[in-house]
């Protein structure tokens, strides 16, 4: 991993190699299937098959997820489609990194899983449709550094603040355009990023009490990612 933001590239990475997994098991199982015309047919290049986003954790009505709670976490890491991952990974290398340094990777990492799960909660609360993506964690991210914005009068801060509330903006209007897009996942992921920016201080751990308690909540978010992969494999062996 690279010295700095190591996080963000291992969740970079993490993202990238399931998807390539998803995308070899799609053309395993029955090939490519073959793009529409116009520009909604972009978003078909690089699509993963339903069954297969199904099997390896994507986000299902409430009911389901409770019953399979690791759905939460693994439809973070899942991707429908190359543009889907080719966007949100390009978002999460813009915002990603200014946003480990600030909190430290060990909180990092738990307000990206953390917000990715508030944003599957709603969405399979409210909409309770299929989903995958980590738009969730995403907008979590911006909603994190808007609420450390919030308040403050430089003129730093308020560049920041605009160019996260136009980043709003074009995401919110992308949803209303294109169809197929989870906003109940954008909405929930937004509003826990602000509520946890409002909690944890804006700075890395200064003591070495802070230090070791942000270490504890880094590696129990990191249990919990590998022990929803370790589920999402028992369950694909049960089911066979």
């Amino acid at each position: 991993m690279p010295g700095t933001s190591p996080v963000t590239y291992a969740l970079l990475a993490i993202s990238c190699v399931l998807y390539v997994v998803c995308l070899l098991a799609t053309i395993r199982e029955g090939g490519l299937a073959a793009v529409g015309g116009g520009i909604l047919g972009m978003f078909g290049i690089g699509g993963i098959r339903g069954d297969i986003l199904l099997r390896l954790g994507e986000s299902l009505p409430l009911g389901y997820n409770l019953i399979q709670p690791w759905r939460f976490v693994m439809a973070v890491f899942l991707h429908a489609s190359l543009l889907h991952i080719v966007f949100n990974m390009w978002v999460l290398m813009d915002v990603g990194p200014s946003i480990e340094e600030l909190y430290g990777s060990a909180r990092y990492l738990f307000i990206y899983v953390a917000t990715g799960i508030g944003g599957y909660i709603v969405s399979s609360s409210i909409g309770g449709r299929p989903s995958v993506g980590a738009s969730g964690a995403l907008l979590g991210l911006i909603g994190v550094l808007l609420a450390t914005t919030i308040g403050r009068r430089g003129a730093g801060s308020q560049m920041l603040r605009s160019q996260l509330i136009r980043w709003l903006i074009y995401i919110a209007v992308w949803g209303l355009l294109f169809p197929g897009i989870d906003n109940y996942a954008h909405a929930g992921g937004l509003v826990t990023g602000f509520l946890l920016g409002k909690i944890m201080e804006d700075r890395p751990p200064a003591t070495p009490e802070a230090r070791k308690w942000a270490r504890a909540l880094g590696w129990l978010t990191a249990l919990v990612v590998v022990a929803s992969f370790v589920m999402m494999a028992l369950w694909l062996h049960r089911e066979g």
